[in-house]
């Protein structure tokens, strides 16, 4: 697959029952402002509801937020829809109240970064124009 034309396209969303949204609309605003387009699909999100829409979309990455406790469950649930529908090529990060002892089984798994409380939205926006969507290297 070719390297796609125009802005990334990230999708936020926030997987499960969590309610607050404070911070995944702070990143979104903040991946907009760097010149993404962003897709926020709002609260209480299944891992079904997010993969269609970053399929439907045509998105490059989904951005997950998460406090409940659930990322291991969630993100997992994510990145296995992803594969069953033939797009595991869209990126998968996340952040929130993920315990450092998480990460590594995340990452594992296919998440691509995690962000913990404290990123910064700049670190964020960084990472997501250093790691998604990259071109193919020239020459071999």
């Amino acid at each position: 697959m070719g390297v796609a034309a125009g802005p990334i396209r990230v999708v936020v969303a926030k997987p499960g029952l969590d309610g607050h949204d404070r911070g995944a609309k702070v990143i979104a605003r903040a991946l907009r402002d760097a010149g993404m387009e962003v897709i926020y699909t709002g609260l209480h999100q299944t891992p079904e509801q997010i993969v269609a829409t970053a399929i439907q979309e045509d998105a490059d990455a989904i951005g997950l937020s998460i406090l409940s406790g659930a990322h291991n469950t969630l993100f997992s649930a994510v990145i296995e829809l992803l594969k069953e529908r033939d797009a595991a090529d869209i990126k998968v990060f996340g952040g929130g109240i993920i315990p450092e002892e998480d990460i590594p089984e995340l990452k594992s798994k296919g998440v691509a970064a995690i962000f913990t409380p404290g990123a910064t939205t700049t670190a964020i926006v960084d990472w997501v124009k250093a790691n998604v969507r990259q071109p193919a290297a020239s020459g071999g």
